[in-house]
């Protein structure tokens, strides 16, 4: 049972970057839900089969405290049927950090994850590429791309986080599959990222490029040399490529961080404060913000903080930056790629927390699971987490221990 659930995380992991791109509506929801809830029906019986569960950690601990907060506010809430949704969505997208921890056992398995996570991102790139060639889009002139069923900003923050879990998998990977994987998403990704003209997504897309160049150059000359020389070829093919109309959208980036109101968040930021002002301990109930702020339906927080704040007030807050400190924490026990990666991978998800409500989102908790098993595997099996995300700049005569399907027998 343990096997068939690992086999179904696998796949959540995978289905999670393009999810909103297949949507069987309800009572199914897209893909992502649909994998997610399969691999919890699994995970169940397993745990019983086997009669152990892992003793969570501080993060899974967290994350309880964080839902359960939300599920109270239930009491208090001025929108009863929102928190309700909120309740039954948070419980499907924070799952995620129960279901890592207790069913990846090994250095490997957090590979695998990553491997599942970019592949997926792979998908949600092919995905915008033909949206971007498409007939419809040709004819209506469009500048802004995206994979069907998605918003172009999500598309983007969703493929920033999967650079830097490719340069750390490219630094490990022995088969050449395993290398294509990694190292041709970079181009691929990056491409998409443009053609969503998501202007905060290409910002994160830079910082998590910057961390790529530091891990995949460090100790490597040749790398460095051949970047260089292939950095004229790329920015022409950007430019020959992608539509004027977009690269005029995102050339607008430092004319709205001077002087703009940044699409119109300074006044949804506005609103939500004096939300926040009316209701600052227990907030106003969980998926309340949109009622609480006084804003027409479709709008969002764009901005995760000032979000919890007005669902859940400073208690709930207080919970989520704990949560991050913890993360911080977990990043650092790590060493080498792997602490370089899941560092440039928590900063890029900090930036796009800023201008999006990322807590909604089943990749903020898969990430904030990645981080938690790297950091319990780094004090459980130094060596073989090592061994299976090895580092150039290892001291000389280092020797790791292979862990079985890791880099030196792959």
């Amino acid at each position: 049972m343990r096997r068939h659930a690992w086999a179904l995380l696998l796949l959540f992991a995978f289905t999670i970057p393009w999810e909103y791109s297949l949507d069987l509506g309800e009572p199914f929801g897209n893909v992502a839900r649909i994998a997610g809830l399969l691999a919890l029906l699994v995970a169940v019986p397993a745990v019983l089969e086997t009669g152990r569960l892992r003793t969570p950690g501080v993060i899974q601990w967290l994350v309880l405290a964080l839902y359960l907060w939300f599920c109270c506010s239930y009491f208090w809430t001025i929108e009863p049927l929102a928190t309700l949704s909120r309740m039954r969505a948070f419980f499907q997208e924070m799952m995620a950090v129960w279901l890592v921890w207790e069913f990846a056992e090994s250095p490997r398995n957090l590979r695998d994850l990553m491997r599942a996570y970019v592949a997926g991102s792979w998908v949600l790139a092919a995905l915008t590429l033909a949206n971007f060639v498409s007939p419809e889009a040709i004819a209506a002139g469009q500048i802004r791309f995206a994979a069907g069923g998605q918003d172009p900003n999500d598309v983007a923050r969703f493929l920033d986080l999967g650079f830097p879990m490719a340069a750390v998998l490219f630094e490990g990977e022995s088969s050449w599959r395993g290398r294509l994987l990694a190292a041709g998403y970079l181009p691929l990704g990056l491409v998409a990222v443009l053609l969503t003209a998501s202007r905060g997504g290409f910002l994160a897309a830079l910082t998590a490029l910057a961390g790529c160049a530091i891990l995949l150059a460090r100790g490597h000359v040749r790398r460095v040399v051949g970047g260089a020389f292939a950095l004229p070829a790329v920015a022409a093919a950007v430019w020959f490529a992608v539509p004027r109309g977009t690269l005029e959208r995102l050339a607008t980036i430092s004319e709205q961080l001077h002087g703009g109101d940044l699409n119109q968040r300074w006044n949804i930021w506005g609103a939500g404060w004096q939300a926040f002002v009316r209701a600052p301990a227990f907030g106003s109930g969980a998926g309340s913000f949109v009622s609480a702020a006084g804003l027409a339906s479709y709008d969002t927080a764009h901005n995760t903080a000032l979000a919890i704040l007005v669902d859940g007030g400073l208690v709930a807050l207080s919970l989520a930056l704990a949560i991050v400190v913890v993360a911080a924490w977990s990043v650092l026990q790590t060493r080498g790629a792997l602490r370089l990666g899941l560092g440039t991978g928590l900063l890029v998800w900090g930036i796009t927390s800023l201008v999006a409500t990322v807590e909604q989102n089943r990749t903020t908790w898969l990430l904030l699971a990645l981080i938690s098993l790297a950091g319990r595997l780094a004090a459980e099996e130094p060596e073989n987490l090592a061994a299976c995300f090895p580092y150039n700049a290892s001291p000389p005569g280092a020797t790791l221990a292979a862990e079985p399907g890791c880099r030196l027998a792959d």
